[in-house]
């Protein structure tokens, strides 16, 4: 059996990126491991940056300004490492 490490090794998200999408779908890290590597791997970087974007505000309403600045980095962490190929497709 892998264990969740080992999984994170071969995925193309970071931990606090993966952290983001099991806290917007409120489910298990494993399961939202697989969920973003399914979506970044079927071009769904677009809905990956929505669930993070969705995470900040949350934290913005819920007042929570140092969970709101980690994942403002979380964000401009996975657009500088996943190109969103939909507007990279329409410029070529």
């Amino acid at each position: 059996m892998l264990t969740y490490q080992e999984c994170l090794d071969m995925c193309d998200l970071t931990s606090d990126e993966v952290d983001a999408i099991a806290e917007h779908e409120h489910m298990d890290s494993m399961i939202a491991l697989a969920l973003g590597q399914y979506l970044i791997s079927h071009d769904g970087e677009q809905k990956v940056k929505k669930i993070i974007i969705d995470d900040i505000n949350k934290a913005r309403r819920d007042g929570n300004a140092a969970h709101e600045e980690m994942l403002k980095r979380v964000l401009e962490h996975f657009i500088a490492t996943h190109p969103d190929h939909e507007n990279h497709t329409r410029a070529a």
